[in-house]
């Protein structure tokens, strides 16, 4: 999955209007602290930091900031030295277009070239006024520095409770698509309804690949607030007791039900699609798809269950012996690589569940020495 990018959970409407606010009080603080600085009488240039810099992942802020700056510097310098030493008027805009070009993904990062050399570079060759690319390059440092020391400092997100609805988002998710397979397969509808399967459709990838990736994303925020940036988060002292080890297991199970709701998918459509009869063992009405809808449920409320915080060993217990009930009963080649998504699943459950054992146990002999030094007698 490389190359792939993870983008915090946000909860709406709230954190919508505080993503507006935020924005729009550091445009105005830009705008306004160039009007008194006196760059220009409209210095839209320090407004657009707030603009194009500000998103949901706090983190990012300075290095957008960073490369915005970098991009504005050599733009400028680009289009000043070319309208300087080129004195021919058919060769500065070509020059200027394609050194822009070059400096554009020379400063970028990979899949991110940075735009702003070549926008930087075209605005000042187009804006023939005296002291025009001195000013922009003013407004865009008086636009980033007051997205970068400013924005945090306005309702700051809390990195814990952002990870925290954000799991409590996927389990609900994952929850509905679950239910939608179970209906679908003990319906015996296949891909023939792909709405009882939790719209598993072609068109539906984006939603779908927003939904695997969100278990990443949180555990990133959980990750960056232990990793510990005060300046950049609010103090939200204690994660919530277990919330690591419940982002690791849907992080961990994100993978292993997408391949098993991508392999239920082709299936189920190689049995429902036109054209010559396929194998039995494809056709939607096969009794092993049938078969799998009481491990899918059960499997559903033990993953919802230890995504919750809560005692799923018993609901585990039943998942691993529908399990080898299923391997007994359909031993085949097909049936065993779909049966693989939702056998990874039990083996990550229980992995979570002895850590958690694991946990408990070593919390307690702390706890039980600490006791017992403190019962001692002073030497």
């Amino acid at each position: 999955m490389s190359g792939l990018v993870a983008v915090p959970y946000v909860s709406a409407p709230g954190g919508r209007l505080r993503s507006a606010a935020r924005l729009a009080l550091c445009a105005a603080a830009s705008w306004y602290l160039c009007l008194w600085w006196g760059t220009s009488t409209a210095p839209v240039p320090a407004a657009l930091p707030a603009v194009l810099i500000l998103r949901e992942d706090v983190y990012a802020w300075p290095r957008l900031g960073w490369e915005r700056l970098a991009g504005v510097l050599v733009g400028v310098v680009l289009s000043t030295v070319l309208l300087h030493w080129v004195t021919d008027p058919a060769w500065p805009f070509p020059l200027v277009l394609l050194c822009g070009c070059a400096g554009m993904y020379l400063l970028g990062r990979p899949g991110a070239p940075n735009q702003q050399v070549l926008i930087t570079a075209l605005m000042v060759y187009a804006t023939a006024v005296p002291g025009y690319p001195l000013a922009r390059l003013e407004e865009s440092l008086v636009g980033i520095a007051v997205v970068v020391l400013l924005g945090p400092l306005l309702w700051p997100p809390d990195p814990y409770r952002s990870a925290t609805e954000g799991l409590d988002a996927y389990r609900t998710a994952v929850g509905r698509l679950l239910t939608g397979i179970t209906g679908g397969l003990e319906e015996g509808e296949g891909a023939a309804a792909p709405e009882a399967l939790g719209a598993m459709t072609p068109t539906d990838l984006p939603e779908r690949a927003r939904l695997w990736l969100r278990p990443q994303a949180c555990r990133d925020a959980f990750d960056r607030a232990a990793g510990g940036r005060p300046l950049l988060r609010r103090r939200a002292g204690r994660p919530p007791e277990g919330l690591d080890g419940r982002l690791v297991l849907a992080s961990r199970t994100a993978l292993t039900l997408q391949y098993f709701t991508q392999e239920l998918y082709e299936r189920t459509r190689r049995g429902s699609s036109a054209g010559p009869p396929e194998p039995a063992a494809d056709d939607p009405h096969d009794p092993a798809l049938h078969a799998l809808a009481p491990m899918v449920r059960v499997t559903a409320a033990a993953l919802d269950t230890a995504l919750l915080g809560s005692d799923f060993a018993e609901l585990l217990g039943r998942a691993r012996a529908l399990d080898l009930a299923h391997r007994r009963a359909h031993p085949g080649r097909h049936d065993a690589v779909l049966r693989a998504g939702l056998h990874l699943t039990h083996e990550a459950l229980a992995d979570h569940l002895r850590l958690g054992a694991a946990r408990g146990t070593g919390s307690r002999d702390q706890d039980d020495s600490k006791a017992s030094r403190s019962d001692r007698p002073p030497a």
